[in-house]
């Protein structure tokens, strides 16, 4: 774990959380932001990417949903170390599996699943959570904990 203090500042791309936690949401195609890198991240992508900090893998292809079990641990991980480092989650565009990241987040954060969706398409992106199963997936998400691997 970093011993230093150290979040984002409020702005484009970064998601204040129901408890005053910020994430950066971004998409990979469109390059490096600006600014210092993140601690830790998660990238729901196809394949695995290489990069110089800390991060979790959820396998994730555009358009599609992460395995739930995978994702709830990567996403309380990431929301417990958002408390102290700077968080980051991505995918290819930034949008859809991005998007349902960050609802996911909001849920373990407290806001209601029915509501997640319209709170992260309202402080990150309109177009957040792109098709109809990313959707039902953050509506059953804060449920998924209550199932073996689940499912």
């Amino acid at each position: 774990m970093n011993e230093r203090t150290a979040t984002w500042s409020a702005g484009t791309g970064v998601l204040t959380l129901p408890s005053g936690r910020l994430v950066r949401g971004r998409g990979l195609r469109h390059g490096t932001p600006d600014g210092p890198p993140p601690d830790f991240g998660v990238y729901l992508l196809g394949k695995a990417p290489t990069l110089p900090w800390e991060s979790r893998w959820l396998r994730c292809r555009d358009f599609w949903v992460p395995d739930a079990a995978d994702a709830h641990a990567a996403l309380a991980e990431a929301l417990e170390r958002a408390g102290s480092e700077r968080v980051e989650v991505a995918c290819g565009g930034g949008r859809g599996r991005t998007g349902l990241a960050l609802a996911c987040l909001a849920v373990l954060d407290g806001v209601p699943a029915a509501d997640a969706v319209a709170y992260v398409r309202a402080g990150y992106h309109p177009g957040a959570v792109e098709v109809p199963w990313q959707h039902r997936f953050v509506r059953r998400f804060g449920m998924e904990e209550d199932r073996p691997h689940g499912r």
